[in-house]
C-alpha cells in the first residue's frame, strides 16, 4: 500500500480527495494548513498534522518520517494569509529571498521545487478527480440568450489576457462591457463586487491560465459561487470544460437548474 501525501487548505477539495485516495487502497497522511483546513478532515485520513503556513521544514519532515515519496496538494489559502500573516521558517525564508516575482504562484511554484529535491513528487490535484473536471457544452437546463452568449464570446477573450497575465481566473462582462476582473479577492467576491457596479444579468466567465499548473490552483467551481450568483441575480457562469473543477459537479448543476442559472463549459484551448 503506497502512501500519499496531501497538503490541505480550506474548502472541500481535500476531503474529496481523501475519500477517493482511500477508496482506491493508498495510506494518507494529510498535513492541514492551520489557518485554512476544515477540521472533519482529520476524520478522513490515517494519520493528520496541523502546520501553520511557512512551516516548510515542519512539513518536509513530516512527509519523510511517513515515507512519503508523493504528495498532492488541494484546497484554498486566501491571498491575504500569503501576503499578510505568514511566517517563513528559514528555510521558506531562504525560498522567498531568491524569487523575482512573489506572486502566488511563483511562491508555491517555488515551494513545489522545494519538495521535489527533498524527493517528494507534487502531483496533478485532479489525480483522484477527473470525474468532477467540467464537460464540454451546456450542462442546465437553461440556455444563455443570443446577447449573454455574445458576453461570453466577449468575456472569454478577456479572460485569455487577464489569465496569460496571471492575475486572476475570473472576469464579470454585461451587456458588451467588462464590469469586474478577479485579483487576489477570489472568483465569489468579484462577482459580488460587480453586482455593486451593474446590478443583476450578469456574465461570469472563469478560464485557467494558459500555462496552468494543475499540480496546484486548479480552477474550482461550487455550490458556493452558484449562491453568490443567485444572490445577486447573475445570470451565467461559464467556465473551462476539462480544466475547471466543479465541487460537486452533479449537485452543483441541480442548484443551477432550480435557480435558473446557465453553466457552460467552454472549450479549452
Amino acid at each position: 500500500m503506497e502512501t500519499i501525501g496531501l497538503i490541505a487548505g480550506a474548502t472541500q477539495f481535500p476531503l474529496l480527495i481523501a475519500c477517493e485516495a482511500r477508496a482506491r487502497g493508498y495510506h494518507l497522511i494529510a498535513v492541514g494548513i492551520r489557518e485554512e483546513v476544515q477540521p472533519e478532515l482529520a476524520e478522513a485520513v490515517d494519520e493528520f498534522h496541523l502546520i501553520s503556513l511557512g512551516e516548510l521544514s515542519k512539513l518536509i519532515k513530516i512527509f519523510k518520517k511517513a515515507g512519503v515519496k508523493r504528495a498532492i496538494m488541494a484546497g484554498k489559502v486566501q491571498h491575504r494569509s500569503i501576503f499578510g500573516s505568514i511566517k517563513p521558517d528559514f528555510k521558506l525564508l531562504s525560498v522567498l529571498m531568491k524569487l523575482r516575482k512573489k506572486n502566488t504562484d511563483s511562491i508555491i511554484g517555488a515551494v513545489v521545487a522545494v519538495l521535489e529535491e527533498e524527493g517528494i513528487t507534487i502531483m496533478d490535484s485532479t489525480a483522484f478527480l477527473q470525474n468532477l473536471l467540467a464537460p464540454e457544452g451546456l450542462l442546465t437546463k437553461s440556455k444563455p440568450t443570443k446577447d449573454e452568449q455574445k458576453s461570453v464570446e466577449y468575456g472569454v477573450k478577456i479572460a485569455r489576457e487577464l489569465t496569460r497575465l496571471d492575475i486572476g481566473q475570473t472576469v464579470v462582462v454585461k451587456d458588451g462591457a467588462c464590469v469586474a476582473l478577479e485579483a487576489m479577492e477570489g472568483t465569489d467576491e468579484t462577482i459580488r463586487r460587480a453586482y455593486g457596479l451593474c446590478g443583476d444579468g450578469a456574465v461570469v466567465v472563469k478560464l485557467s491560465k494558459p500555462s496552468q499548473d494543475f499540480r496546484f490552483d486548479v480552477p474550482v467551481c461550487g455550490m458556493d459561487t452558484v449562491k453568490v450568483m443567485a444572490s445577486v441575480k447573475a445570470r451565467v457562469l461559464a467556465v473551462e470544460a476539462g480544466r475547471t473543477l466543479l465541487f460537486d459537479k452533479d449537485h452543483v448543476i441541480q442548484l443551477a437548474n432550480r435557480l435558473d442559472i446557465v453553466l457552460l463549459g467552454i472549450k479549452a484551448e
